[in-house]
């Protein structure tokens, strides 16, 4: 699974997919949206879909195809590998979604939350696979939220479709159990997980291009859940005191803004009361180098990319 194009840039989205077999143009096809990584407080999130003709469903079905979840390593990556053999049937397309994407979005003038994010993304790649002449007659999807809401919203969008949202459907419906493999399953690269990881996300994951070029960077991130310990101490780690976080990090997570409020440094705007400034430290110290911020360090890539460096004097 190529994702060159992520690590290239991952500040926004890109999108994979295998070629559409023939057969899928011409016959009725059944279609299963799935995503990986909604959770974790470090890489990205991935959507998927998979979909297949009707009539080859129960070929589909004889690979065993399962929830992801309850699914080795070993499992995924075969039954992964047997979709990518089926070709001439099962076709597939993702939408690997940046860290820096999420939080931005989040956190926008316009609040645009998780929730909204997500069911955007689904209806993006059903509309895609539209687009690329698959003959889509039935969509079944995981639900995010309340599945009855979820429905009818994909149910305005795609009106000649019938579509079915349910909770839990990567347990009930083999396509989407394909559309769950496909989100975890590429070449296995996988991190520490307390659960068995979602392994296409991994391998973002693990080719991860820290734009931020980190000194003495610490790549044992723990699973990216916000309760991991690990993970926790890796984000205290990889704080810049003004800058925050790397772009690997979701910003907008509460375990990060926590982290933030303590480690990084406090801002005083100028129509701050003053009982409010009381005690805090003067920004510019960190450009001076005064007082207890007086440390050597590399600048940071703000000023490098636009060519700024200290002036002693104006």
């Amino acid at each position: 699974m190529d994702l060159s194009e992520l690590e290239k840039d991952n500040t926004g989205r890109c999108r994979l997919s295998s070629p559409v077999p023939a057969v899928c143009r011409k016959e009725p096809c059944i279609l299963g949206v799935d995503e990986a990584g909604r959770g974790p407080v470090l890489g990205p999130m991935v959507y998927a879909i998979c979909y297949c003709p009707l009539s080859r469903l129960a070929d589909l079905e004889a690979l065993k195809v399962a929830d992801s979840k309850t699914l080795s390593e070993s499992e995924r990556e075969r039954l992964f590998a047997k979709m990518q053999e089926d070709g001439d049937f099962v076709g597939w397309a993702l939408d690997v979604l940046s860290p820096n994407l999420i939080s931005t979005s989040m956190l926008g003038r316009v609040k645009y939350n998780l929730n909204s994010l997500s069911h955007d993304t689904a209806t993006g790649l059903i509309q895609y696979a539209l687009d690329q002449g698959v003959n889509v007659t039935q969509v079944f999807v995981d639900t995010i939220g309340m599945p009855e809401t979820y429905q009818k919203r994909l149910q305005q969008s795609f009106p000649g479709i019938e579509v079915t949202v349910k909770a839990k459907a990567d347990a009930l419906y083999p396509v989407v159990s394909a559309a769950s493999i496909c989100a975890k399953a590429s070449t296995l690269l996988a991190t520490a997980s307390f659960h068995h990881p979602p392994v296409a996300r991994d391998q973002a994951v693990k080719n991860w291009q820290f734009v931020e070029k980190l000194q003495d960077l610490d790549t044992d991130y723990g699973s990216g859940y916000p309760n991991d310990p690990k993970t926790k101490v890796w984000l205290k780690e990889h704080v810049e005191p003004v800058f925050g976080f790397p772009q690997f990090v979701r910003f907008s997570w509460r375990t990060a803004q926590t982290i933030l409020e303590k480690e990084a440094k406090d801002v005083i705007w100028e129509d701050s009361a003053p009982a409010d400034q009381e005690g805090l430290g003067k920004i510019t110290s960190y450009f001076l180098n005064e007082g207890s911020c007086a440390c050597p360090r590399a600048s940071h890539r703000y000023f490098l990319e636009r060519g700024l460096e200290p002036a002693a004097s104006l």
